[in-house]
């Protein structure tokens, strides 16, 4: 039976901040898929989420793997409206210093999931995403913006920038057909599944106006206003959830 409700697939939707977009996409009554590499991690977490979700094992840096997803959730539900594109990780370090060898095997690694794989979900998504009303929504980071906090960041910078390039160009070409694209740049966000010590919160946390880090229910917050009706007139953009460590971009 063809469901009536609003659905969505969040990438990387298992843990973190994706798992907190699923939640609150969820308590709007918006049917979730997430999607996710670890099927263990998928089942725990659609336990938590409850009603409402669904999951797909898929690899987004995989043709097939994302055509599969993409096709389930229509067959399950009817429709497709929203697509979040969370997926991403900052992988082993990218840097001058680093071996070529390794460092090529790093950067691949990293684009794949962190830029192929939002460009791979888009692209299958967009002939049935909802016309007009559809919406995507990618993750970025403050480091497009500013290269990372330290040495090591060159591919993860570079595939967020390209994020960026992304939603400015998907938003150019789905406008006509009444989809917005737009992305959310988190800045420093505890329990992320990134694993930030302590001493390294205690560098980042002066950098910062609002003297602490956010948490992924700020990002999803952000993300659940980009994807209502009330953001209808909102695309190509990218809102930065920082605390005012960075703004004016």
């Amino acid at each position: 039976m063809t469901s009536m409700k609003r659905t969505a697939i969040v990438t990387g939707g298992s843990s973190g901040i994706g798992f907190s977009i699923a939640q609150r996409l969820i308590q709007e009554e918006i049917g979730v898929m997430i999607l996710g590499r670890h099927e263990t991690s998928l089942r725990e977490a659609c336990k938590r989420l409850g009603e409402g979700a669904s999951w797909v094992q898929a690899d987004v840096c995989r043709r097939e793997d994302v055509q599969r997803a993409v096709e389930e959730v229509v067959h399950q539900n009817g429709r497709l409206d929203i697509v979040i594109n969370n997926a991403g990780f900052m992988g082993e370090a990218v840097s001058t210093g680093v071996p070529l060898e390794d460092s090529e095997r790093f950067w691949d690694d990293i684009i794949g999931v962190n830029l192929k794989g939002a460009f791979l979900m888009t692209a299958a998504a967009a002939p049935y995403l909802a016309s007009p009303g559809g919406r995507i929504v990618n993750i970025s980071s403050i480091g497009a913006f500013t290269g990372g906090s330290g040495p090591g960041s060159l591919a993860y910078a570079a595939s967020k920038s390209g994020l960026h390039g992304l939603t400015y160009a998907a938003a150019r070409e789905l406008s006509v057909r009444g989809i917005t694209v737009n992305a959310v740049a988190p800045g420093l966000i505890t329990d992320t599944g990134f694993g930030h010590r302590e001493d390294k919160l205690q560098q980042l946390i002066p950098n910062i106006p609002a003297g602490r880090p956010g948490t992924p229910d700020e990002v999803a917050a952000a993300v659940l206003y980009l994807i209502s009706p009330d953001a209808s007139y909102v695309t190509g953009e990218i809102l930065n959830v920082n605390g005012g460590w960075l703004f004016g971009r």
